[in-house]
């Protein structure tokens, strides 16, 4: 388990990744993380959930 500190950047909130966890997603700095509301709560991944279901639907084709 891994503790973020939410911090002020200009007029947003940002969180800083620990470099071990950045290396688990396979992120780096501009890399995008997507959020992904279930049932137990917020699921972050490194892939678009969309766009992944999409890809599968064309491959069914």
């Amino acid at each position: 388990m891994h503790t973020l500190k939410l911090t002020q950047i200009g007029n947003s909130v940002g969180a800083a990744f620990p470099r071990e966890l950045l290396n688990r997603l396979q992120l780096g700095k501009g890399g995008l993380l997507y959020v992904t509301e279930t049932p137990k709560g917020l699921r972050l991944t490194r892939h678009d959930p969309e766009l992944a279901a999409q890809m599968d639907a064309a491959r069914a084709i």
